[in-house]
């Protein structure tokens, strides 16, 4: 009635349980820690499935095809840059390829029609032409005022 009983021990000899296992079933066993996630963080196991999952987090988009594209933000067509200015308004500054210069055309006017489908209905104070060396306009800036 002295017999101890060791909780930590199996009471069957292990030498026959280890015998009686497969390689498969090794095998098996391991790969079911694997899917159900069973292993110890810091284990040899563990640190593999982090560095399967990390490849395959870094390497897959190389030879899978998502399809997954940044949408093209096409800029303004008529390319406006809009500059604050120092009084607190703003200065809207237009290629000068959206500006029809040809003879009867109001340049003035045709401001008017780019900037206020941007900034609503405002008039304009004044404009400059920008020109390159050979005097050909690049650009116009036009300050302009709420109404």
């Amino acid at each position: 009635m002295n017999s101890q009983i060791h909780w930590q021990r199996p009471a069957t000899s292990s030498t026959a349980l280890e015998s009686a296992v497969s390689p498969m079933g090794a095998i098996w066993r391991t790969i079911r820690g694997y899917i159900l996630w069973s292993y110890e963080r810091g284990s040899l196991h563990y640190d593999i499935m982090v560095t399967l999952i990390l490849l395959f987090i870094f390497v897959s988009p190389h030879f899978i095809n998502f399809k997954d594209k940044p949408v093209e933000r096409n800029p303004h067509l008529t390319g406006v840059v809009i500059i604050p200015s120092e009084k607190g308004g703003f200065i809207y500054q237009i290629q000068a390829s959206a500006v029809n210069t040809a003879a009867g055309q109001d340049v003035r006017r045709q401001l008017e029609r780019i900037i206020e489908p941007i900034s609503g209905a405002v008039s304009i104070t004044r404009y400059e032409t920008i020109e390159d060396g050979s005097g050909h306009p690049v650009s116009y800036k036009v300050w302009v005022e709420k109404e």
